[in-house]
């Protein structure tokens, strides 16, 4: 297969390349700046700078994967969610102009989401048939972001939003959470009780080849392990993993006002659980936490 890749220097990229290409599959990347490749089936698209011109580049592509948008991971201040926002609908508009000046569309569209669409809840359990939506600054993004992707269904191209949880793997989140304990200072953050529904870097790229795959998935795909943990278990299983207590609390307050508006991602959660994705029979290679915390840690 042809696969398109727009935000594929990112943690997620990086692996869903080299899964590909492993595959034999022929990767081309969208990229701002000019760039070579001297590895085989691999090819750098340039997109989003003057005088690109992506289109010819990718005549004939299977699949288009879209990644692109501002990292989350720093601090909200109005500039920063302004820029989340909107490098998220740039990059999708692009995706959009890219398929509909394409004389042989791709089957299918990925467009990376999340689950913060659901809003945040202790006690309830979010699955792709869920209507409720949240308020706060990621579901107002998530709400836009899928909005302006669903537009490429008007192009008859299979559409997926896959709504990503906490990624575990050797970048993103999991290595800030690892610090404290590594430290000897980790523990309970805030209550305990908000909901983690989290996924192995590894799951996550066989959902994407799987959704890839089976024709019949459309709309949004919970990318989640099937067992979510409260925070306080998965701090828990981290100290247990690493041989480290759980023992110092950092409360919400501290949080607050060390991470201001983020702290959200850390406070509050969901419990979502990936059941479009299992009723075709994905299989989870992690689908608990300390077979997931094991393996990311054994090959670190």
């Amino acid at each position: 297969m042809k696969i398109a890749i727009t935000g594929g220097t990112g943690f997620v990229g990086k692996h869903l390349t080299d899964y590909f290409l492993d595959k034999g599959h022929h990767l081309y990347i969208l990229t701002r700046s000019e760039k070579t490749s001297s590895q085989n089936n691999l090819e750098y698209v340039q997109w989003l700078s003057n005088g690109s011109d992506p289109v010819s580049s990718l005549e004939g592509i299977d699949v288009m994967i879209n990644l692109a948008g501002k990292s989350i991971n720093d601090r909200w201040t109005d500039e920063a969610k302004k820029a989340i926002v909107q490098s998220r609908v740039k990059a999708t508009k692009e995706v959009y102009s890219i398929i509909s000046k394409l004389q042989k569309k791709p089957s299918v569209l990925i467009n990376a989401s999340a689950i913060g669409i659901y809003g945040t809840s202790l006690d309830k359990t979010f699955t792709e048939e869920s209507t409720e939506r949240g308020t706060d600054f990621l579901a107002e993004t998530v709400k836009v972001w899928e909005k302006e992707a669903s537009k490429v269904e008007e192009l008859n191209v299979r559409t997926v939003f896959t709504r990503f949880g906490i990624i575990l793997g050797e970048e993103g989140a999991l290595p800030k959470m690892l610090l404290p304990y590594k430290l000897f200072a980790g523990g309970k953050l805030g209550s305990g009780k908000q909901w983690m529904s989290w996924v192995h870097i590894e799951d996550l790229v066989r959902i994407i080849d799987h959704v890839i795959k089976t024709n019949t998935i459309s709309g949004p795909v919970n990318v989640t392990a099937p067992n979510p943990v409260r925070m306080n278990e998965f701090g828990q299983v981290i100290g247990q993993t690493l041989n480290r207590p759980h023992w110092l609390p950092a409360p919400a307050f501290a949080l607050k006002t060390f991470l201001g508006e983020m702290s959200i991602l850390i406070l509050e959660g969901q419990k979502v659980l990936p059941n479009k994705i299992q009723e075709q029979n994905f299989k989870f290679s992690y689908p608990q936490l300390d077979q997931a915390l094991e393996n990311i840690l054994k090959s670190s």
